[in-house]
């Protein structure tokens, strides 16, 4: 009876073991999946941003950042009381190449007259080297010291205005649906190093670093592509 016990409890610990390794690998491929989809949205977006001329990030601008973060199809609602929320990408500068994307979730809420509800993807380029240990941290949130101002369009605009000029952070959205009264100020970014674990086995903090913990040659399939496409534009 004792060793029938002792067989019954082995057995039921091998099991739930078992199980949780069946649940924690799975849980790993859907945040891959989750990531590559993301990364797939982000590279579309910034690509279909990019080919209107007269709507465009500006070359000269693209090509100063010191980092580019896309956050494709975050949604907003609101009605007096609003909110929006989505997950996006972020890549460094480092030296004349660019890291591997690290996965982040952007989400912000606001009180005030409002309506409307649309998705919109979002392009942020951090024009500083004081805005960078923001991207280190595991949050962060936008306004104050890091500042943040609406960017000039067109392929060959210069950031003129004082807000710009003093911005640490250009923002630039295209909107489909309607909404008034939307602004980054007060936006907070975190990192999604669920994901970043599950695709890198790095957090944010170990991708965006110098030296990032990941090669340029290691970047795997699911940010790839997101990557490629911010190499070949942000030249």
């Amino acid at each position: 009876m004792r060793f029938l016990k002792t067989v019954t409890t082995l057995s039921l610990a091998l099991l739930f073991i078992s199980s949780f390794s069946v649940l924690a690998q799975d849980n790993v491929e859907r945040n891959k999946r989750a990531a590559g989809k993301t990364s797939t949205m982000a590279s579309q977006a910034l690509t279909e941003l990019m080919s209107i001329p007269a709507n465009t990030i500006p070359e000269s601008l693209l090509k100063d950042a010191k980092a580019i973060a896309v956050f494709p199809n975050v949604v907003k609602g609101a009605f007096i009381v609003g909110g929006s929320g989505g997950r996006g990408l972020i890549s460094r500068r480092i030296g004349d190449e660019w890291s591997a994307p690290a996965m982040f979730q952007i989400g912000a809420g606001s009180i005030g007259f409002q309506f409307g509800g649309s998705s919109t993807d979002i392009v942020m380029l951090f024009m500083s080297e004081d805005s960078l240990p923001a991207l280190l941290r595991s949050k962060f949130e936008i306004g104050g010291e890091l500042s943040a101002a609406g960017g000039p369009v067109g392929r060959t605009a210069k950031a003129t205005t004082d807000a710009q000029m003093r911005a640490k952070i250009l923002s630039y959205s295209r909107s489909r649906g309607i909404f008034a009264g939307i602004s980054l100020t007060g936006a907070v970014i975190r990192a999604l190093d669920g994901q970043n674990q599950a695709v890198y086995k790095s957090n944010a903090k170990q991708i965006l670093d110098m030296p990032s913990s990941v090669a340029s040659a290691n970047i795997p399939p699911e940010t790839k592509q997101f990557h490629e496409v911010v190499s070949k534009l942000g030249r």
